[in-house]
Parts: structure tokens; C-alpha cells; sequence
């Protein structure tokens, strides 16, 4: 069988969870459907840090076209190819292939509609036709969490159930079990202001984007309220990832903050550096008004990492019992969890080891074989 899939997206020198996710399951394909031919459509070279394995069986077609390539010529590629089916791991299909070649997309998160203000005009527009398009054409819809499916049978209430497949995320276990020196642990603690008097010093961790979506405003807030209760002066706040669209507000909150010297913008760090502030944070924090999956709190898991997330979404579903939750909106209970969280060391332990029991159901091999199935799935039934 030919299956074709656009990895464009690897091609990106952004590194965000879709990325991730792509490079993960394609990890898998080759080798979990050796007689199947896998047609790896891109337009310039993979960014090395997203190259996924090349199996014998992946042809890697790298095709450059400097306008609209996915409508135009990654289309053209399919119709002269004719694959049996198409997945596109994007929210996002080539619309002249549709009704000829049978097209899977997994649908991420539908924040553009739920928190439009969260985004420029422009970029919602676009999001918003390519989602409706690919909704109303696709064959097959893979939804990274049920929070997600929910949310398309919301905005899409003509959409059949039994078009959508839940498919969860993975992670990676090997990057996670990394070991480090203590030459490379006071190197890139000492990078990041994390040690102090040869110590190194109690910090909360937050890993994603700076936009609006991901509530950090708040997060500063509660951060400030905390610093000023008796033992927690030494409290510093790491904010990792790089500055997204309409990230303004969250960096001027933290350069306005009475606390900005212990407000750590990391920006954009490899993975070695991320596994280790993963393993040293105290907590991990995810305040976000609203995620279609929540990859960091897998990530938080395999790093014997306490996680506190927003209560919404598909955070409580897949962060379920192994995770604190907080009300979204109210920095009083995020200060008082994150305080709670960390005065009582019994509580964290037991984060810890639900963390590592829930952390069994997830893998980048069973979403990969769940995919492949319902691709198949896809390609073989009738029309």
C-alpha cells in the first residue's frame, strides 16, 4: 500500500508539539508496516533535530515550491502518485485531491475558535478555512484527545462521530532517562541563575510557547504572591520556549515584575538542557486556559516531575488523578496549590508515582500503531 504524508512541517526551524509529534510516529511507521511504501512529501531539508529515521521503505520526496506548497505543489504530487490514502498531521488538506484520493488529517486543538482573541486576525482567518475545509472533506479525522473530538462535534455539528479515531500522544522515553554529570548539571544550572552560594536554588518550570493561550500572566501573578511568603524568597520561575504570536503582554509582565531577576526566559533549549530542568524543577506548571493534548505533562511524568495543571480541557483528561489541578482563572488557587505542593514533600512523592503508573498507557509506538490501523482503515473501506 502507498501511503503518502505531508512532512513539510519538519522542515521548520521552530520546534513546537506537533513536530514532535510528527517526527515520533513516523519514528515507528517504517519498521511497524515493512511491505506498506511510505511517501515522505517535504520542500527543503529536515531541521536536523526533527529528522525522523529513514526506513528502507520511505521515499523521501523533497520538492521545493515557494507558494501555497500544500495546495499546489504537494497536490500535484498526489494526484500523479495516486496513493491509497493520505495523512496529513497537520489541520490542513490539499483540496484539489479531495473526493480523489482518500485524505486522513489529526486535528490538534481547536483554540482558534474557542479563544479567538488569543490570535491575529489573519492567522484565525486562515486557521479557520483550512480546519472547516479539511472537516467537511477529509475521509477520516485523528483527534489527539477526546477534549479534542468533543470540541469538533461542538463547532461541527454535522460531523459524523464515526469519522473521528482518538489517538493519544507519546513521549520519548529515551531522551528521558539521559544521564548527566555534575560538571553538565551545575554547567547549565549556573547558565539559567539556578544556583546560588554553591546551591542550587527551588524552581517552578513551565515548558511551551509565550502566548496568550498559555496564561502565563497569571502564573507571573501567583509566582509574585508566593515569593512573599516566609521560606519561599529563594523561589525562582523558568519560563521555557520561544516568544510566539501576541507575546507582548507575557514579556512585559515579567520585565514589570518586582521579581524579574527571578523570572528565567530560557528561550527555545535543546533537549538535553529541557530533560535536565524537567528533572531539577520542583514543580512543573501548566496554566493554560486550553490545550488539544498537553504534551509537557507526559514529559513532566517520565521526569519524576510533580505537575500542576489548569483544570479544563484536555488537561484533566489526560493528566487525570496523577496531577494537581487549579481553576483556571484564579490566582489564589494556583499561588495556594503551588504553595501546598511545595510544603508537603508525602504529596509530591505521590504525583510522582501516579505520574509514572498513568505514564504506562502512553506511547509513541501504540499512537504509531493506532494511526497506521486507521489509515488502513480509511484506505480500504468503501465509498
Amino acid at each position: 500500500m502507498k501511503i503518502a504524508i505531508d512532512c513539510a512541517d519538519l522542515d521548520s526551524s521552530r520546534i513546537d508539539g506537533t513536530r514532535i509529534y510528527i517526527k515520533n510516529v513516523l519514528n515507528y511507521l517504517g519498521d511497524l508496516a515493512p511491505q506498506d511504501d511510505f511517501w515522505l512529501f517535504h520542500r527543503k531539508e529536515f531541521n536536523p533535530v526533527l529528522k525522523p529515521k529513514i526506513f528502507s521503505n520511505y521515499q523521501n520526496r523533497k520538492i521545493p515550491y515557494p507558494f501555497l506548497w500544500t495546495q499546489t505543489k504537494f497536490a500535484f504530487e498526489l494526484l500523479q502518485l495516486r496513493p491509497a490514502i493520505v495523512w496529513m498531521p497537520i489541520q490542513q488538506i490539499p483540496l484539489l485531491t479531495a473526493g480523489k484520493i482518500k485524505i486522513v488529517f489529526t486535528a490538534h486543538d481547536l483554540a482558534f475558535k474557542i479563544f479567538p482573541k488569543s490570535f491575529k486576525l489573519s492567522d484565525r482567518k486562515k486557521l479557520n478555512f483550512f480546519i472547516d475545509s479539511a472537516v467537511r472533506r477529509a475521509d477520516g479525522i485523528i483527534a489527539v484527545s477526546q477534549s479534542t473530538k468533543k470540541d469538533l462535534l461542538r463547532f461541527f455539528p454535522l460531523l459524523e462521530e464515526e469519522k473521528i479515531k482518538v489517538i493519544y500522544h507519546g513521549f520519548d522515553a529515551q531522551q528521558f532517562c539521559q544521564k548527566f554529570s555534575q560538571e553538565e548539571i551545575n554547567k547549565n544550572l549556573n547558565k539559567y541563575n539556578l544556583i546560588k552560594d554553591q546551591r542550587e536554588v527551588r524552581f517552578l518550570l513551565y515548558v511551551g510557547a509565550l502566548q496568550p493561550r498559555k496564561n502565563l500572566p497569571l502564573l507571573i501573578e501567583a509566582f509574585e504572591e508566593i515569593k512573599g511568603k516566609k521560606g519561599l524568597g529563594d523561589l525562582r520561575l523558568v519560563l521555557v520556549g520561544a516568544p510566539a504570536w501576541l507575546a507582548e503582554e507575557t514579556l512585559r509582565k515579567v520585565r514589570n515584575s518586582v521579581f524579574s531577576q527571578d523570572i528565567i526566559l530560557t528561550g527555545e533549549v535543546d533537549f538535553s538542557v529541557l530533560t535536565l530542568l524537567y528533572r531539577k524543577a520542583k514543580l512543573l506548571v501548566f496554566p493554560s486556559l486550553y490545550e488539544g493534548f498537553g504534551l509537557p505533562i507526559l514529559e513532566g511524568w517520565a521526569s519524576e516531575t510533580p505537575v500542576l495543571v489548569a483544570d479544563n480541557s484536555s488537561l484533566k483528561e489526560i493528566g487525570g488523578m496523577a496531577v494537581e489541578k487549579f481553576s483556571t482563572f484564579s490566582k489564589k488557587d494556583l499561588a495556594d496549590k503551588v504553595e501546598k505542593l511545595l510544603a508537603d514533600e508525602s504529596l509530591r512523592k505521590d504525583l510522582v508515582i501516579k505520574g509514572k503508573k498513568a505514564l504506562e498507557n502512553f506511547s509513541w509506538k501504540k499512537c504509531a500503531e493506532e494511526t497506521l490501523e486507521f489509515l488502513k482503515i480509511i484506505a480500504q473501506k468503501n465509498d
